[in-house]
């Protein structure tokens, strides 16, 4: 905001619109509402707690895989499991990170898969743990996954992460394709309506058949909720246990959700995100339309465009739309980069001045960060301890081949020495057997 990128793009264009990360964003509305509800904070804290313990070292790890093997082993002889390839893999459990994403989901999702496994680990450190206190954390944390209102939130949660795993995904590509993202913004907020207004009943139905699966007590849904022994000064009426856990967790953690993606992704984004794709030159331009082109000049740029200037760019864009689509140079461009590359090249920015000015305006909206983050995650596996020295130049060469995978992927070794060897002559030394 202050030195970076961002700075350096608003002193040069003082009138560019900074777009944060939609993935990033996406990300922060997950971790900000597990802050704001008390028992999902108090829940991620627990299962840190419980995660740590349990693969706080190799020979724990062991035990897991060991557990859960045998617990595999044991309902695929009772028919439970089906056997393929594939199927029935032994892992580990993984940890939550803030800023990684969907890592909550991998996290939730794998204690529920190694839920026995767990609870078999927990309960041997807590009766031959090496120390009192490695005794009285796994005593700790067996009663925390043992307990109903733990599992309650760990199946609420993984239900709200896996409705909105799908727009977690699609906010991380590569290319982005931000009309289709933005309904997928849409239809998440459906499904997690449909989920708080509908769902509560199949919800508990699941929770409680899991609780029976695995001996867990479960509360009387109609007796008195009593939050702490006494009564507190903020506990004014008496609430049933079923209106605690519907109303204060269930209820309460949904409406967070809905409220972080509603503040995350709000409706003037959304609308200046929308328009911007009519400029999108995939498929012969089939997303094309004058009149949302002059709607996003008219209302996001009023001050990069004189009110002369959005007369002649409405001109400018029915030309635009009967000679480029069928220029040989500018066909199946794969994003609006390409488009204002291939402009320049064949100087049709020259004649088309307003829509050139337009289109690179839009192209400061840094939609996705994805490919960045990625690649800085890259630089530390790269450029190692041992590889401290490593130049500019060499390094760069090195991601790029990382980065992009898909099109090193492509290259055949032979390739490599040929045009290696065009780039100049080389004379082959051989150095004889002795003097090695």
């Amino acid at each position: 905001e202050w030195n970076g990128l961002q700075a350096l793009i608003c002193h040069e264009c003082p009138y560019a619109y900074y777009i944060h990360c939609l993935a990033h964003r996406f990300q922060l509305a997950l971790v900000a509402a597990s802050r704001e509800v008390a028992s999902v904070h108090q829940f991620f804290s627990n299962l840190v707690f419980i995660i740590n313990i349990v693969t706080a070292s190799s020979k724990r790890n062991d035990e897991l895989k060991e557990a859960q093997a045998i617990e595999v082993a044991t309902k695929i002889a009772n028919g439970e499991l089906e056997t393929g390839r594939g199927l029935n893999q032994i892992g580990t459990l993984k940890r939550a990170g803030d800023t990684r994403w969907g890592s909550h989901l991998d996290s939730i999702s794998s204690l529920l898969k190694m839920f026995n496994a767990t609870c078999v680990v927990l309960s041997n450190i807590a009766v031959d743990g090496g120390s009192y206190s490695q005794r009285g954390d796994a005593n700790f944390a067996l009663n925390q996954l043992l307990s109903f209102k733990f599992v309650f939130t760990l199946h609420l949660m993984k239900d709200i992460m896996e409705i909105t795993h799908l727009l977690c995904i699609a906010l991380q590509r590569k290319s982005q394709d931000i009309l289709n993202a933005m309904h997928l913004v849409s239809s998440t907020t459906k499904l997690l309506k449909n989920f708080r207004d509908s769902g509560w009943d199949d919800f508990l139905v699941k929770v409680k058949l899991f609780c029976e699966q695995h001996q867990i007590d479960i509360p009387c849904m109609n007796a008195q909720y009593i939050a702490r022994r006494g009564r507190s000064r903020s506990h004014h009426d008496e609430i049933s246990v079923e209106h605690y856990y519907r109303v204060d967790i269930f209820l309460a953690t949904i409406d967070y959700q809905l409220q972080e993606l509603h503040s995350r992704f709000n409706d003037h984004t959304v609308e200046l995100l929308v328009l911007s794709t009519a400029l999108d030159p995939r498929n012969g331009f089939m997303l094309f339309k004058i009149d949302d082109i002059c709607k996003l000049a008219e209302k996001f740029y009023p001050n990069d465009f004189m009110e002369q200037e959005l007369v002649r760019l409405r001109i400018e864009l029915q030309h635009f739309e009967l000679d480029i689509p069928n220029h040989p140079e500018l066909q199946e461009l794969s994003g609006i980069h390409e488009l204002c590359q291939g402009l320049v090249k064949t100087r049709k920015s020259v004649i088309y001045p307003l829509i050139d000015r337009l289109i690179r305006l839009v192209l400061t909206l840094p939609v996705s960060t994805a490919t960045t983050e990625r690649a800085f995650s890259i630089m530390k596996i790269i450029k190692t301890k041992l590889r401290n020295k490593m130049e500019d130049n060499f390094l760069n060469d090195c991601l790029t081949v990382y980065i992009e995978k898909e099109v090193a992927e492509k290259f055949s070794s032979d390739s490599i020495i040929d045009e290696f060897s065009s780039m100049k002559e080389r004379r082959a030394q051989f150095t004889s057997k002795k003097r090695c």
